[in-house]
C-alpha cells in the first residue's frame, strides 16, 4: 500500500465532546494539539444533551449536600474522595464555562425576586443562573441552557477551539488502535500514538503524539434502544482494553426512563427536568404509580424510575407509559422546554396540553477504562476522561447532570497533569510501521456486518437489560462469543469499514458488559438481577483485567 500519512503532535485527543475540547482548549496554551471526531464535530453525545450540569451556586445548597446525594443514587458503590474531589470543583467548572461565553439561562426578574431557592451566589462575577431540579437532588442545583445545555456548551467550545492556534480538529476520521511501545516491541508500557482511518481516503493514517486522551464517549449503541448517538460504540473502551488497560463496573448501564415513544422518533430524550419542573408519570389511564415505588416519586434517582416503567409495562402489557406536564402554564413549558415542545410538536404532539409517551432506554455507560482524578490510565501517557473513564463517581447509577460535570473536572485535572510533566517527556522518537493491508481483500459479504451488529444489540436488549437473571446473561455470553468470532474473522480477512470497525469494539464491549454483570452476584443500583433480588454486605467493584 502507499505510505501512510503521518501526524506528529504534542497532544492528540480522541473525541470531540464537552471532555475532549475542554481539555483541548485548556491543553493547547502549551502544546500542539490534534482533536479527532468519528464524524461531524456536533455528532457526538454532548450536543444531544438537555438537561445540564450540576453545581453547589445557591445559599441554601452546599458542597456536602451535593456529595450526599450522590453517594446515595450511587448505591454504596461511589468513590467518596473522587465525589468530593469533582463536586468541590463544580463551582470552577461553571465559572470556565461563562467565560468562556456558553449562554445559560439567567433568572428573569420576577424568578429572581421569588426568594433564595432558586438565586445562585453572584461570586466571581457569575451571573444569577437560573437552576432546576432533577432526579436524586434534594436542591435547585442544575445549571441550563433551556433544553439544549449540551448543544450551547458544544457549539461555545467548538467555536473557541476553531479560534485558537493550538488546535487543529480533524472530522471524520475513526481510531482503530492505539499505538504502544509493547506493541512495537520496546520495553515498558508507553501509548505513543494511533492508528486511525480515514473513510474520505479510505487508507489508514498514523498518528504519533506524546500524549493521548481517549475521549470517546459510551456505548449505549450496544442496546437496541437507546438515546445516544450513533457513534456511541465503545471506541475509547475498546481500545484501552486491547492495549492493556483495566476497566470497571461494566455492567452499570443506565436506562433514562423517559424517551420519547414514537415510530418515527429515532432515540429522542425527554429531560428529565420536566419532572423537576413537576411533570408526572402516568399510565395510560391517567393515574400515577412512582408515589408507590418510592417516596421521591418522580424525582427518585434514575435506576428506580426506570424499573418502575418496566414493572408497570410489563404488568400491564402497554407499549409505552406517559409523562404529563400539561397541567404547567404554556407559557411556562415553551420558554423553559422550546427543543422538547418542537420537537414533540412534529409528531403531532402538543405538550402544553397533551401527555408525551416515553419509555425507558439505554442512556449511559457507568463504568469504563479505570482512572484517577487525573485522569491517567494504566498505560504511561494515556489518559481517558468523560463517558469512556471510571472514576468512582458515578458508583453503581449516575446522577443526573454529574456526568458534564464530571467531563470538566477531568479535563482540567488531566491538563494539569500533562503541563506538569510536558518537559519530562520528548517528543515519539520510534519509528511506527504503516498500517499493513496486504493480506487482505475488499468483502463482498457486507451484510454479515449489518446482520451481526443488529443481532448483537437485540441480544443486549433482550438479556442484558433493565432486570437481568443468570440465564439470560449466560444466554448472551455464549451468543456474544460466537458473534465476536465471527467479527474477528471478518476484520482479520477484509478490508476495514466504518461498520465493521465500530461493530468490532461494540462486540467487545459487549463481551465485558456480560462478563461484569455475571461476576455481580447482588442487584445494586442499575444492575437488577432476579435471581440475587438483595444487596450484598460489602459494596465492591467489579474489576476486569486484559
Amino acid at each position: 500500500m502507499d505510505t501512510a500519512t503521518l501526524f506528529d503532535f504534542d497532544i492528540l485527543i480522541i473525541g470531540s465532546g464537552a471532555a475532549g475540547l475542554s481539555l483541548a482548549l485548556k491543553t493547547a496554551e502549551f502544546a500542539k494539539v490534534a482533536v479527532l471526531s468519528k464524524g461531524t464535530l456536533s455528532q457526538g453525545a454532548t450536543y444531544w444533551a438537555q438537561g445540564g450540569i450540576a453545581a453547589v451556586l445557591d445559599e441554601s445548597d452546599s458542597i456536602d449536600a451535593h456529595i450526599a446525594d450522590t453517594l446515595d443514587s450511587g448505591a454504596g458503590l461511589c468513590h467518596e474522595e473522587i465525589v468530593r474531589h469533582i463536586v468541590e470543583h463544580s463551582q470552577q467548572a461553571i465559572q470556565w464555562l461563562v467565560e468562556q461565553g456558553v449562554p445559560f439561562t439567567v433568572l428573569t426578574p420576577e424568578e429572581a425576586g421569588s426568594g433564595p431557592a432558586s438565586m445562585p451566589l453572584n461570586r466571581d462575577n457569575l451571573k444569577p443562573l437560573h437552576l432546576t431540579q432533577e432526579g436524586g437532588h434534594s436542591h435547585r442545583r442544575i445549571i441550563h441552557a433551556t433544553d439544549a445545555t449540551g448543544r450551547a456548551v458544544f457549539e461555545t467550545l467548538k467555536y473557541r477551539a476553531l479560534q485558537t492556534p493550538g488546535i487543529t480538529l480533524f472530522e471524520n476520521r475513526l481510531a482503530i488502535d492505539l499505538i504502544t511501545s509493547e506493541k512495537l516491541g520496546l520495553p515498558g508500557k508507553t501509548c505513543v500514538g494511533a492508528y486511525v482511518f480515514n473513510p474520505d481516503s479510505d487508507k489508514v493514517e498514523v498518528f504519533k503524539a506524546r500524549f493521548v486522551i481517549l475521549a470517546c464517549g459510551g456505548a449505549s449503541k450496544a442496546y437496541l434502544y437507546t438515546t445516544n448517538p450513533d457513534s456511541a460504540t465503545g471506541d475509547g473502551i475498546a481500545m484501552a482494553w486491547r492495549a492493556g488497560c483495566r476497566v470497571a463496573n461494566m455492567e452499570f448501564n443506565q436506562f433514562h426512563p423517559t424517551c420519547l415513544y414514537h415510530p418515527h422518533a429515532k432515540s429522542f430524550l425527554i429531560t428529565e427536568a420536566l419532572r423537576g419542573e413537576g411533570a408526572t408519570l402516568e399510565l395510560p389511564d391517567g393515574s400515577r404509580f412512582m408515589p408507590e415505588f418510592d417516596a421521591r416519586a418522580e424525582l427518585a434517582p434514575r435506576d428506580i424510575v426506570a424499573r418502575a416503567i418496566d414493572h408497570e409495562m410489563k404488568r400491564l402489557g402497554c407499549d409505552c407509559v406517559y409523562l404529563n406536564i400539561s397541567h404547567q402554564p404554556a407559557a411556562f413549558i415553551k420558554e423553559h422546554f422550546p427543543t422538547i415542545y418542537a420537537r414533540c410538536l412534529e409528531y403531532g404532539i402538543d405538550i402544553t396540553l397533551d401527555r408525551i409517551p416515553v419509555v425507558p432506554a439505554a442512556h449511559y455507560t457507568c463504568g469504563g477504562v479505570m482512572v484517577d482524578k487525573c485522569g491517567r490510565t494504566d498505560i504511561s501517557n494515556l489518559y481517558a476522561i468523560g463517558e469512556t473513564s471510571f472514576t468512582g463517581l458515578h458508583g453503581a447509577n449516575r446522577m443526573a447532570s454529574n456526568s458534564l460535570l464530571e467531563c470538566f473536572v477531568l479535563a482540567f485535572g488531566a491538563a494539569e497533569d500533562i503541563y506538569s510533566r510536558l518537559d519530562y517527556i520528548e517528543k515519539v522518537p520510534v519509528s511506527i510501521p504503516d498500517w499493513d493491508e496486504s493480506r487482505v481483500t475488499r468483502s463482498q459479504e457486507e451484510v454479515v456486518v449489518a446482520h451481526n451488529w443488529d443481532e448483537l444489540r437485540r441480544v443486549m436488549w433482550d438479556f442484558v437489560g433493565i432486570v437481568r437473571s443468570d440465564s439470560r446473561l449466560l444466554r448472551a455470553s455464549k451468543r456474544i462469543d460466537l458473534l465476536e468470532q465471527e467479527i474477528s474473522f471478518h476484520y482479520r480477512h477484509y478490508l476495514i469499514s466504518r461498520d465493521s470497525l465500530e461493530l468490532r469494539n461494540l462486540v467487545l464491549v459487549a463481551k465485558l458488559i456480560v462478563d461484569c454483570a455475571l461476576l455481580r452476584k447482588e442487584s445494586r443500583g442499575l444492575h437488577f438481577n432476579i435471581d440475587y433480588p438483595d444487596l450484598s454486605d460489602v459494596a465492591t467493584d467489579t474489576i476486569l483485567r486484559p
